[in-house]
């Protein structure tokens, strides 16, 4: 096997980390097989991406021994399409409904009354609404962003998942279980760096483990050895802590001064969403940035520290 994704966790005993997550889910399929039930539906995962709720997703129903289909909310734009998901779900399978906060509220709304009554309406052409029953399936509900969710259908999650980030040492383990699961040889040294690079997210961790293991083929070698972490990270524009250079801009702007959001976002041409959504978090995350109450962002001591350590970053 060659490819990163080839191997994934296939019971709840493979699973890296995520103690508490895992006891929810433990206590679910309990429930479900004491009852000879579903797992309680709905269920709703939360995390950031990459974070591991697609696995946990994948691993519920493989305990259930039941089929899985993964559908991303982007893809359902009309009701009709919402029908087509849940009117296609048999019995027992497991449904799994990723960005599910990407469903506009109709959508949302539908989802939550036929997840209640077991049934949708459907409302054909010049004929009387229909009220067709649904199957007696499990639908897993997956967010990074549960305020964009309904609070109705928060309300009616029977089982709520937390994912969080993983400490270093798990993702050191879950690089090794997976580099031995697809018979890569990788030096023991080059997990932990593999680790410190990938900010507390798997995603991140096998992405960088793919990387190195290209480098090492690319030269016709079949160790992973630090150099080719090293050529891997040069490759990404990523450093020691994981930083890519769009995040090194943003610090090295804010060495200059504490600035407004909208000042940064210029300087990085980016818009602020972006800026806020997708460079800012890992930064504050990691204690090198923080906001006061009027919105200034400045750097830490911890920031300034590590900004005397490394070079300047430049477009």
């Amino acid at each position: 096997m060659s490819d990163i994704n080839d191997v994934q966790p296939t019971s709840l005993s493979h699973l890296i980390g995520q103690e508490h997550a895992k006891k929810v889910i433990e206590v679910g399929l309990n429930y479900a097989f004491s009852e000879n039930q579903p797992f309680p539906t709905p269920t709703l995962l939360l995390g950031p991406p990459g974070i591991g709720k697609t696995a946990f997703a994948n691993v519920i129903a493989q305990e259930m021994c039941s089929s899985f289909t993964e559908t991303l909310a982007q893809s359902i734009q009309s009701p009709a399409d919402m029908h087509a998901v849940l009117l296609g779900a048999r019995d027992k399978d497991v449904v799994f409904l990723d960005e599910c906060h990407e469903l506009d509220k109709k959508l949302q709304t539908l989802l939550y009354l036929a997840i209640d009554k077991r049934r949708i309406v459907v409302n054909g052409s010049g004929q009387s609404p229909q009220s067709i029953p649904i199957a007696d399936f499990t639908l897993l509900l997956a967010t990074t962003d549960p305020q964009r969710l309904l609070q109705p259908l928060k309300d009616r999650s029977k089982v709520i998942i937390n994912c969080d980030y993983y400490e270093p040492e798990e993702l050191a383990q879950i690089v090794w279980h997976r580099s031995r699961a697809l018979g890569w040889d990788v030096h023991e040294a080059v997990l932990p760096l593999i680790a410190q690079r990938s900010r507390g997210t798997p995603r991140i961790a096998l992405r960088l483990l793919n990387s190195c293991w290209r480098c090492c083929r690319s030269e016709g070698e079949k160790n992973v050895e630090i150099k080719h972490l090293e050529q891997a990270c040069q490759l990404e524009k990523i450093d020691e802590i994981g930083l890519d250079s769009t995040e090194r801009r943003y610090l090295t702007a804010l060495g200059k001064g504490p600035t407004r959001l909208g000042v940064m976002a210029c300087i990085l041409g980016l818009d602020s969403r972006a800026v806020s959504h997708h460079v800012e978090p890992f930064l504050l995350r990691s204690g090198l940035v923080v906001k006061d109450k009027n919105g200034l962002r400045e750097l830490t001591q911890q920031g300034y520290e590590y900004l005397s350590q490394s070079r300047p970053e430049t477009d």
